[in-house]
Formats: structure tokens, C-alpha cells, sequence
């Protein structure tokens, strides 16, 4: 084992598993991996949620950063009035989803369908939601409508521990930077294309950023949409962005996949973590139908 990994990621993953949890008192939380996401039982989601059970379902994805709650029969409503306990609606700027949705179409969510003539399939690379943003979405709800057989599953990475497993002179030079994130870097791979008269977003964010609701520091660069580091020159730029993207591609350690089953809505942290849509399902389908939320503020040193 080599130094690297045998002292900074064991330190980052110990301090991580060894913090105190209280219990939950009005639901029921098993996590499913040391390090990142749970499963929360004991919620009706289709109901108005008390405000003492929402509070525990805010900890519990604090805690856990991704959350899937199962056995669900939720319409598009009860997923936005869900969403809109944590904050405003995001509207996305992908028009496609507006023909995927077809007559159905709200600006207020994200859909597509993924099946043997797809060319892609929606978050298929590591990525937090449009960080390209000027306010990045904070939380989403995924409710994936059509599962395969098998397969579909959704990965996920804890940007915490990305950060806090590397050494101290690494964190120093981080530390200060800032970085542009370009929705043309995300979607032009998709062939989509902006609403007319618009461009897609781009935004400068910090490389590592602070969470407001944890204090805690996590890495805020993505391959899908980070293009460079502004600071630096391209060729700086590049090892020091190509090596956070591997980094955060090959911990298996800081990464869970969440499997989907039939009438599951997933909930996520989508600041302090990275996500991967696993399209190991060809030809079979895959339809889901996502609502985030905005606060208004943006990641901040």
C-alpha cells in the first residue's frame, strides 16, 4: 500500500465513520455504505411531511448525503411539493426535455428516456447538476418512472472526503483557487442546444468550497463541466484539474451505487457530491423525471 492512500485516505475515511450520529426518532435510516447513502424508511412522501420528521429527513441527508426512499406512490405533485420544502424550483436550461415530457412539459422539472435508440444517456460522467450555474442546484429528487430488469443503478461520491483525503500541501495549493464551470462543456457532448436567443451558463466557483449547513469543506471540480483553473496557466491547470477528476473517479472508498426499484424517489446533497448515471441496461429502458432546488446563493470559499 502506498503511502498516499495508507495515511490520508485512512485518516479522511476513520474521521468520517467514527463521527457521532444521534438517532432518529420519526423515521428509520440504514446507511449503505460506510461513507456515502442511506435508505430512509418510515415516510409517506405522497402526505404533507410533519416538520419534525422533515428536520430528521434533513439530517439524515447531511449525514448520508444521498438518501432513497422505496415503496412510493408519489405523483409529479407531491415530488415538487417535496422539493419545495428545501427551497425555490430549479428551471433547467436543456429544452430536449421539453420534448421528452411531450404535453406534460413543467419548466420545472427534468425528464428523459433512455432506451435502444438513445446515442447517450443523461449524467453518464461524473457530475455534480449544472455547477455551471451562477447558483448551482442544491438538493434534487430523482424519480425514475421505468427501470430495466437489471442494472440502472446511480453511483455516487462524497466531495467531503475528496477533499479531505489529500495531503496538506495539496489542500494549500487549493485552497483560494477558483474555477469556471461552462454549461457548453457539459451539454454541446449531448447535442443539445440553448433556448434561442440564450447561451448556456457559465460560472466562476471556488475549487474548494464550504457547506453552509455542515461547515464542513468539500471539492467543487467536475469533469463535465470545470474547463480550468483561473488562477493558474492551462498546463497548470489541466494536471492539477485531470488529477482531482481521477481522484475522484477511482476511490471507490468515498463511492456507493444506489439501485433503483420500482416507485423509489432519490433525494441528494448536490453540492457535497458527484453523481454517475451506470447505463449498463442497453437496450433496455430507463425514464425518470428529476425536480431540484435552487436557494439563491452559490458555493462559497
Amino acid at each position: 500500500m502506498s503511502f498516499y492512500r495508507d495515511f490520508n485516505d485512512k485518516t479522511a475515511i476513520a474521521a468520517w465513520n467514527t463521527a457521532e450520529r444521534k438517532p432518529f426518532e420519526t423515521i428509520t435510516v440504514n446507511r449503505l455504505s460506510p461513507t456515502i447513502g442511506a435508505e430512509i424508511s418510515g415516510v409517506d412522501l405522497s402526505k404533507e411531511i410533519p416538520a419534525a420528521q422533515f428536520d430528521e429527513i434533513r439530517r439524515a441527508l447531511d449525514e448520508n448525503l444521498a438518501v432513497i426512499f422505496r415503496d412510493q406512490t408519489i405523483s409529479r405533485d407531491d415530488q415538487k411539493r417535496l422539493g419545495l420544502r428545501f427551497g425555490t424550483l430549479h428551471r433547467h436550461e436543456l429544452a430536449a426535455s421539453k420534448v421528452v415530457a411531450g404535453a406534460h412539459y413543467d419548466p420545472e422539472f427534468l425528464s428523459w428516456r433512455t432506451g435502444k435508440d438513445s446515442r447517450f444517456t443523461a449524467g453518464d460522467g461524473w457530475h455534480p447538476d449544472v455547477s455551471c450555474d451562477p447558483s448551482p442546484i442544491f438538493v434534487s429528487l430523482l424519480h425514475v418512472t421505468k427501470t430495466p430488469p437489471l442494472g440502472g443503478d446511480t453511483a455516487f461520491a462524497n466531495m467531503y472526503l475528496a477533499y479531505d483525503s489529500l495531503s496538506e500541501p495539496f489542500k494549500l495549493l487549493l485552497d483560494g483557487l477558483t474555477a469556471i464551470h461552462d454549461g457548453a462543456e457539459g451539454w454541446n457532448g449531448y447535442g443539445a442546444q440553448p433556448e434561442p436567443g440564450k447561451t448556456f451558463p457559465a460560472s466562476e466557483h471556488p475549487v474548494v468550497a464550504t457547506h453552509p449547513r455542515t461547515g464542513r469543506k468539500f471539492l467543487y471540480v467536475n469533469q463535465s463541466f470545470t474547463t480550468h483553473i483561473v488562477q493558474l496557466t492551462r498546463p497548470e491547470s489541466d494536471a492539477v484539474l485531470n488529477l482531482l477528476f481521477s481522484h475522484v473517479e477511482k476511490q471507490l472508498a468515498f463511492q456507493t451505487r444506489i439501485h433503483w426499484t420500482p416507485n423509489a424517489l432519490l433525494l441528494w446533497d448536490n453540492w457535497a457530491t458527484q453523481h454517475h448515471a451506470v447505463w449498463d441496461y442497453y437496450p433496455e429502458e430507463r425514464w425518470g423525471d428529476r425536480v431540484s432546488v435552487v436557494t439563491g446563493n452559490s458555493p462559497r470559499a
